[in-house]
């Protein structure tokens, strides 16, 4: 009886006709049918394959002792020898601490900063008002580093700078914010924080608007205040958003900004100002060392792209949606 069973069901299953493969449509079909958008993304792959991938042929001055004259391809081969006089030149670890404090403080402050700008904006409910609040806190992005310089310059020059007269006249001290090294570092943070902390805001305001507001409505009904809505809702729901932000930030630790950085520095505050961008300018520009120089912009990005595959890594670890 379970054969004839077993034999019946066997029967049942060849009779019963397969399902057709599913055809992959060719490239040209997919092309023909999407030409359009296809067409678009033409700038984006140019600017790409033209000033990102294209420069990256350069990188080989790296290893070589490159001779303008010659060429690249006519320059001898150094190998690693540009990296150990790196690594080696006393102004390494300088530089290094630099660019670290730096990073670490913007990544400190000003990254933390973006999200609670976002959050207070996110609780203003009147319309006008929250509108308003966001053009003024964006507008300082869309003014150059030059502009921003020229401003604490103005701000704090020793002659007619009222925040330089109002600070010293409550301290009771004579302090030189523009050139006394200790104040460097705050100076940068604060600029970064001004000009930057409104429109960093932006993505963790879309991230925002896709928060369920049952879970809100939930939370009320709990008797959730205010501050524990957004401790308890707000934040978990945007938390992927904030740790893809953060893998981006950390990333970037290394590229501080020539431009901020060299517009600040003087020389008597170049002990603390020096970093790894201004100092490829310095040695690379002003002296002709275009290999060393090359070493040092190739450093920072394998610097860069460990850190990002590290805190990617560490993001999956503690079961958070990383980077890739």
């Amino acid at each position: 009886m379970t054969a004839t069973v077993v034999e019946a069901k066997a029967r049942r299953r060849s009779a019963t006709p397969s399902p057709a493969p599913v055809r992959r449509r060719s490239f040209a079909v997919r092309f023909a049918h999407y030409k359009w958008l296809y067409l678009l993304m033409l700038p984006g792959l140019a600017y790409f394959a033209i000033f990102r991938y294209g420069p990256m042929y350069g990188v080989s001055i790296a290893f070589k002792d490159f001779v303008p004259y010659l060429g690249v391809n006519g320059s001898p081969w150094v190998g690693f020898a540009n990296f150990t006089e790196f690594f080696s030149d006393p102004d390494f670890p300088r530089l290094l601490g630099n660019t670290l404090i730096l990073a670490g403080l913007s990544l400190g402050i000003a990254f933390p900063l973006t999200i609670v700008m976002a959050l207070l904006l996110n609780e203003v409910r009147l319309t006008i008002l929250k509108r308003t609040v966001q053009t003024l806190v964006y507008i300082p992005h869309f003014l150059s580093w030059t502009i921003v310089a020229s401003l604490s310059f103005l701000l704090f020059s020793l002659d007619v700078g009222p925040l330089f007269h109002f600070v010293n006249g409550i301290l009771g001290t004579h302090i030189d914010f523009l050139s006394d090294p200790a104040w460097f570092r705050p100076l940068i943070v604060l600029q970064d924080i001004w000009k930057n902390t409104g429109w960093g805001t932006i993505i963790f305001l879309a991230a925002l608007a896709g928060v369920d507001q049952n879970q809100y409505e939930a939370a009320i009904l709990d008797g959730a205040g205010r501050f524990q809505r957004m401790w308890h809702v707000t934040l978990p729901s945007i938390r992927s958003t904030i740790v893809v932000m953060l893998i981006l930030a950390i990333g970037q630790m290394l590229n501080t900004g020539f431009e901020q950085i060299y517009l600040m520095t003087n020389a008597l505050n170049r002990g603390v100002a020096d970093v790894f961008d201004t100092y490829v300018y310095f040695v690379g520009i002003t002296q002709g060392a275009y290999s060393y120089s090359t070493t040092v912009g190739l450093f920072k990005s394998l610097v860069g792209i460990v850190l990002i595959f590290g805190t990617n890594w560490l993001a999956k670890r503690f079961n958070q949606s990383g980077l890739f």
